[in-house]
């Protein structure tokens, strides 16, 4: 557990998510990160009061802020879905052994048999962390998902994300860098923005897929040379990989929801 959170008992967790607003802000934020602005058009209340929730919610280490590498005024808030899970399952056991949650099955076989999900990952240079998302979905998913991924000042693949896929096993080195502008008429279920930047100027895609922000660093701006930056890349492919896997079990949810296309990126 983090610096700053108390570990809350069950029965104050349970108070905890329990108010409908909390309830309401770990739902939005389970479907992308978003600032607190946001999160208050779309609750319809005050921002002083979604701030004062969001620290309750924080105090207990179910979400994290992160500014914004946009403007540093703003802050992005992300769930932590596993230290979610966590309480969820320890809530659970707490009341009884049998109620304790067991670990969530593989996905890939049921999307292999469904119609394949197309999902855009979109940063800044897709150098690198747009890269690792698109190789991270397809191989987590068995290929059943279609990723591709774009920026919107294309530069060279960072030898620092061929470093970290290939200590994956994943092999990205002859892949090339492209702009968003090649995939303005090609429809996608989700477009994933992992840059502040990007997100504040994301067109409008076909179809209206469903729009989502991963508020994520630039890996490469963490140091001045390739070797320095390295453990930001290793710690920025951990991060994509935790959320590649939920975004595969949304992918897979029946009840897909897609209020958010509509939501301001």
């Amino acid at each position: 557990m983090a610096a700053g959170t108390t570990e809350p008992s069950p029965l104050q967790f349970l108070q905890l998510v329990a108010d409908p607003q909390r309830w309401q802000l770990l739902v939005e934020l389970g479907r992308s990160d978003r600032r607190v602005g946001e999160l208050a058009e779309l609750l319809g209340k005050a921002q002083n009061l979604v701030s004062y929730h969001l620290g309750e919610l924080r105090s207990a280490g179910l979400v994290w802020p992160r500014r914004s590498s946009a403007d540093g005024r703003d802050t992005y808030y992300r769930v932590d879905v596993a230290r979610c899970g966590e309480l969820f399952g320890s809530a659970g056991a707490a009341l009884h052994p049998a109620l304790r949650l067991a670990p969530v099955a593989d996905e890939s076989p049921h999307l292999a048999r469904r119609q394949k999900k197309r999902v855009l990952f979109l940063c800044t240079g897709n150098s690198a962390r747009s890269q690792i998302a698109e190789a991270l979905l397809e191989h987590r998913s068995a290929h059943a998902v279609e990723a591709r991924s774009a920026g919107s000042h294309p530069k060279p693949l960072h030898p620092n994300a061929v470093r970290v896929m290939a200590e994956r096993g994943i092999d990205i080195s002859g892949r090339r860098t492209k702009h968003l502008d090649r995939f303005a008429r090609t429809r996608f279920d989700r477009v994933i923005t992992l840059c502040d930047k990007v997100r504040e100027i994301c067109p409008d895609f076909p179809g209206a897929p469903v729009a989502a922000h991963w508020s994520m660093p630039d890996p490469a701006a963490a140091a001045d040379n390739d070797d320095a930056s390295y453990p930001a890349f290793l710690r920025t492919a951990q991060e994509i990989d935790a959320r590649v896997e939920l975004l595969i079990s949304q992918l897979t949810h029946k009840s897909d929801d897609k209020r958010s296309a509509h939501a301001r990126r």
